[in-house]
């Protein structure tokens, strides 16, 4: 009897690495390339253009679109279905990263930066979904963890790809390396099946958006963490390229390479101890290395400090992201889990919009304002930490 329960607990631990999980997590790391290989080199790029004063916009219109969509993908994977929301954010990624090459001017690119960021705006909300039906519920976590490593792999390999497309051919060459990134995922998700039981066809009635429907009000503690959470990012996106390349750094990648490594490091084991210990636990242990994290990028003022900084965003982050997805599942009701989804996301862009465009018109191009703005994350960080604990407390006394 042993031996069969064993047996039994090994096939059951085993239902979670299927040829569709792998599928869409391989996905997730070509769609994830596809679009952070350009961060690093598009401040540059803006300049050469005569749009310095825009930086910010390059991840503020990005986010802002993806956020405004978020409602809308949510609704969409519990109605249409995750199979064609995925498959819009990733058709999306392929054609904005062939326009930019023919589109030459200030105002045609932040245009397409912000038609570019319904990319993120859709095939995230779907591909988290999609991995929630295709998991064990007990290894929810796990699953998050692992398809998070997909992501963190696109986030490692795609700046690092970027800056050498860019350096040993061009900017066409890079937003053509861009679009065929985007071209393997839809390959890859054009052949994977259908989760939603019951859909609905498509009609312009679907795209209409009550109060209701825009925020899960049962996600919305997760969504709450997120924005919180994601501020530093913002940060990160926008200034770490000129900071990189103030502290000699040549390879303006090279910190979102340690950065996205660290985060694969942690992020198996986190999603596991969310399954464990709790996600409000995990979430908090996150917040406090995040914290300590940007007081920490306050004060690295050389190529290795900044290195060493990267790598304690990433273990910080890599905690925290598959405790977030997790969360938010579980937060959520079974027929609104692409609701819940998108009220995370929609946290998660605001976050980092806000980051970004606050960030971009505080900087204005003064190098030595940096800090300052590493001072203002720590203090977000500090919001979130707060939350989580009041959360905490008063889901335990909801339970006593």
């Amino acid at each position: 009897m042993a031996v069969i329960s064993s047996r039994k607990a090994v096939q059951k631990r085993q239902k979670m690495y299927t040829k569709t999980f792998i599928s869409v997590c391989a996905a997730s790391l070509l769609f994830s390339a596809s679009f952070n290989m350009l961060i690093p080199e598009l401040p540059a790029y803006l300049t050469n253009m005569g749009g310095a004063k825009y930086i910010g916009f390059i991840i503020g219109l990005f986010t802002l679109t993806a956020g405004f969509s978020r409602p809308f993908s949510g609704k969409l994977t519990d109605t249409l279905g995750r199979r064609p929301v995925m498959l819009f954010g990733v058709i999306v990624c392929i054609v904005c990263g062939m326009l930019y090459t023919i589109w030459l001017t200030v105002f045609g690119f932040l245009l397409l930066r912000l038609i570019h960021g319904f990319s993120t705006g859709f095939t995230p909300t779907a591909t988290s979904t999609f991995v929630a039906d295709v998991t064990p519920r007990e290894r929810l976590g796990e699953a998050m963890g692992i398809q998070g490593i997909a992501f963190s792999i696109g986030l490692a390999i795609g700046p690092a790809i970027g800056s050498f497309v860019r350096l040993y051919f061009d900017y066409i060459g890079l937003f053509l390396t861009s679009s065929t990134m985007a071209l393997l995922s839809m390959l890859l998700l054009w052949r994977l099946p259908e989760t939603l039981g019951e859909r609905k066809p498509f009609s312009w009635r679907t795209l209409k958006i009550s109060r209701k429907e825009i925020l899960s009000k049962d996600a919305l503690p997760a969504g709450i963490v997120t924005l919180f959470t994601y501020v530093s990012l913002g940060v990160v996106l926008t200034l770490i390229p000129d900071w990189s390349g103030h502290l000699g750094i040549e390879n303006r990648g090279t910190f979102f390479i340690v950065f996205a490594l660290a985060s694969l490091l942690v992020r198996f084991a986190a999603g596991s101890f969310s399954d464990r210990y709790g996600r409000t636990t995990v979430i908090f242990i996150g917040l406090l290395m995040l914290l300590a994290t940007n007081l920490y990028l306050g004060v690295a003022k050389t190529p290795s400090g900044l290195l060493f900084a990267a790598g304690l965003y990433g273990f910080a982050a890599g905690s925290i992201s598959p405790a977030l997805n997790a969360w938010t599942i579980d937060l959520s009701k079974p027929h609104e889990k692409g609701r819940g989804m998108a009220t995370m996301y929609i946290g998660l862009e605001a976050g980092i919009g806000l980051g970004a465009l606050l960030s971009g018109w505080y900087y204005q191009g003064e190098i030595t304002k940096i800090p300052d703005v590493w001072s203002a994350c720590a203090v977000t960080t500090c919001a979130g930490l707060l939350f989580v604990v009041f959360y905490a407390k008063k889901h335990k006394k909801s339970k006593q």
